[in-house]
Parts: C-alpha cells; sequence; structure tokens
C-alpha cells in the first residue's frame, strides 16, 4: 500500500470532489466506480464516500494530507478486518447478525426521515410561528460580569476585604486571578448564567449591577469573586438571519408526527409469550 500513497492521497481528494477519475475505467459518478480492489475484492467509490461523509460531518480536509492518509489508513483497517471477519464466517454469529440487521434498519430509517423531510413544504406562516416560540424562548436576561478565581478560600475572603476599602475589582483579578480572564481584568462580557455552573450562575443572578459577592462562590475550578456591571434584555436574532435553522426545525416537528401516524396505525402483532415474561420479570425487580 505505501507504493500507491501518492495515489491514494490524490484519489482521496478527487472523491470528496466528485471529480471524474482517470484512473478508473468508469467514470467517478458511475456507481460501477472503485475505490479501490483490496485481495482481489472491489470495493466501490460510493461506499467510500458514505465513509467520508460520516466522518468528516461536513468537514474539509482538501488541504490537509495528513488527515486525508489518516482516512484512507482507517477505511483500509476496514476493509481488511471485514474480509478477515468474512473468513472467519462471523457473520453466522447470532450476535453480529442482529448488529448487522441493526445496522441496515438504522441506515433505511435515516434514509426514509430525510426522504419525508425532502417533501415536505414549509409555509411562511408556520415559519413566523416557530420564530414567535422562539423569541419567547430567547427571553432571558444577560449579564455582564467579572470575576477572580484563586485556589484557596482564604485568599478569597482576603481579596473580598480589600475590594471592601476600596480596591478596583480589575487590578485585584490583573494581579491575582488564575483564570485565563485575569489579564483582561476577569472580563467575561455577556454571559448567560444557564450556560454558566450551577454554584457561579445562581450567585451572579442574585447581584445587583455593580455589586459583588460578599462571600466566595466554589465551583470545581477553585473560589470565586464575582461581580456584576450591568444586564440586558438579550437580542433574538432577525427572521432571516436564522430562516433555514426555522425550515428545519418545522420540518423536523412534521417527520416527527409523520413518524408517530407510521408507528400507531401499523399493524403490531407482539409475541405474547416474550413480552409476558418481561412483564412477569419487571414485577419481580420492584
Amino acid at each position: 500500500m505505501n507504493n500507491t500513497k501518492s495515489f491514494a492521497l490524490a484519489l482521496l481528494s478527487l472523491s470528496i470532489l466528485g471529480a471524474p477519475l482517470a484512473a478508473e475505467q468508469q467514470p467517478a459518478d458511475s456507481p460501477e466506480a472503485l475505490i479501490a480492489k483490496v485481495n482481489g475484492q472491489p470495493y466501490p467509490l460510493d461506499v467510500f464516500r458514505a465513509f467520508l461523509r460520516d466522518r468528516l460531518q461536513g468537514r474539509s480536509v482538501q488541504d490537509n494530507p495528513q488527515v486525508q492518509q489518516q482516512l484512507l489508513d482507517e477505511f483500509m483497517n476496514l476493509v481488511v478486518a471485514s474480509q478477515e471477519a468474512e473468513r472467519r464466517k462471523l457473520a453466522d454469529k447470532r450476535e453480529v447478525a442482529a448488529a448487522l440487521e441493526l445496522a441496515r434498519l438504522q441506515v433505511l430509517t435515516n434514509a426514509a426521515l430525510t426522504a419525508i423531510a425532502n417533501e415536505i413544504e414549509v409555509g411562511d406562516r408556520e415559519l413566523k410561528d416557530a420564530y414567535d416560540r422562539i423569541q419567547t424562548q430567547m427571553n432571558r436576561t444577560e449579564y455582564k460580569a467579572r470575576h477572580i478565581l484563586v485556589k484557596e478560600e482564604t485568599e478569597a475572603k482576603n481579596l473580598i476585604k480589600q475590594l471592601d476599602k476600596g480596591a478596583k475589582f480589575e487590578d485585584l483579578a490583573k494581579r491575582h486571578s488564575e483564570g485565563p480572564t485575569g489579564k483582561d481584568g476577569g472580563d467575561l462580557g455577556w454571559v448567560d448564567p444557564a450556560q454558566m455552573v450551577a454554584p457561579f450562575g445562581e450567585a451572579l443572578t442574585k447581584l445587583k449591577p455593580g455589586s459583588y459577592t460578599k462571600e466566595p462562590v466554589q465551583t470545581q475550578f477553585g473560589w470565586h469573586i464575582i461581580k456584576l456591571e450591568e444586564t440586558r434584555q438579550a437580542k433574538p436574532p432577525a427572521f432571516d438571519e436564522i430562516k433555514p435553522q426555522l425550515v428545519n426545525l418545522v420540518k423536523r416537528q412534521k417527520v416527527g408526527e409523520r413518524l408517530n401516524d407510521m408507528r400507531n396505525n401499523a399493524a403490531v402483532e407482539f409475541n405474547q409469550e416474550i413480552v409476558q415474561i418481561k412483564g412477569e420479570e419487571a414485577q419481580g425487580q420492584r
């Protein structure tokens, strides 16, 4: 494989781009196009592209040969390991067969839900309603804050005494804070308390603008002295700014409704013997 590394890397780049492959007899957009033959067994280029989509999740590696090589190595590991599984006839094992069937169900489910979503048309009224709901959810208060982080409670209490005597919060933060914001005078900018660690966020919401905590606040990072400078109401993004996300949100809701309908209308016949056994086991555990 080392002798074909340069060709393989070029093949990877072309596969991502979907460009024609001069080295292949079949064009790259043909379902018969191959990425490689390994031990005489052909592997379609479409399988490799599916592998890339799964691993990259939209990220680009066009200018990163190291990551490209890692991806190729990972794919080839999958190939040779799966060939070994076939040689050992492991697909006949009960748990392996079940896992393969589960993977098939998951792939088909994703394909079906994507197809349903693509068929759904979203109207302007639905988008406006979704936007109104998001505006209500985003009606929250943001806090502009500073903090000083130290390791010991006694040090934090001593700093609070200095603040009580008129010391400037920013100066103490620059000299004593061990957090990454220390150099900026402890400036955290505008924050949402719900996104902070619980003790910190709770203490912040109890402060009035211009005040600081009179007792140190302990978190897993150490001991904090927190100062609230001002508050403001969070401004939701403009409708046009988040319209694509609103479309996806409405589609997800409608797909969920369709899925519930399909499940409720499905003709299901449970294995009553197994259901009864499971029910008895559940009662025995109570």
